[in-house]
């Protein structure tokens, strides 16, 4: 069992936790959350954290025209999350580059590791369809939490 301790503070260390209570609607015929969950789970996580650094995704697009794909997914599936369990997202950024960033991000039942994903976000202009540099100010914060 590999454990991960998240720290207390949501945007402390280079990291953003967020709290999520697995509910019926995310569970399968087996009882167990349903693999894509997983990633709606760390959609989540990433949307919260750039709302909590003063970036709203729906905002960046309407005023800028830029969004924030996911362009792949690497992930691993450790153990299974079951009804009713209390989990933690731990999200890090990477690696950052001009238009894309590269998200490490695990999921916990307490301090046990269900789930590990790398995801890589590409930044693009929504009319063309082409990535696009990040905006310099939200580089400027994200710099600020990348790991190191």
């Amino acid at each position: 069992m590999q454990t991960i301790l998240p720290p207390d503070d949501p945007v402390a260390a280079s990291r953003f936790v967020l709290p999520v209570r697995v509910y019926y609607e995310d569970t399968d015929a087996a009882g167990v959350v349903y693999y894509a969950n997983y990633l709606r789970f760390c959609e989540r996580a990433r949307t919260e954290w750039l709302r909590a650094i003063g970036f709203e995704q729906q905002r960046m697009l309407t005023e800028d025209g830029l969004a924030f794909v996911v362009r792949s997914v690497k992930a691993d599936y450790l153990s299974p999350a079951r009804l009713d369990d209390a989990l933690t997202v731990v999200s890090t950024i990477d690696v950052l580059q001009r238009a894309s960033m590269i998200f490490g991000q695990k999921i916990l039942r307490s301090s046990e590791l269900l789930f590990a994903a790398d995801v890589r976000v590409a930044c693009v202009d929504w009319n063309r369809g082409k990535p696009a540099p990040i905006p310099a100010a939200v580089r400027s914060q994200l710099e600020k939490l990348q790991s190191t």
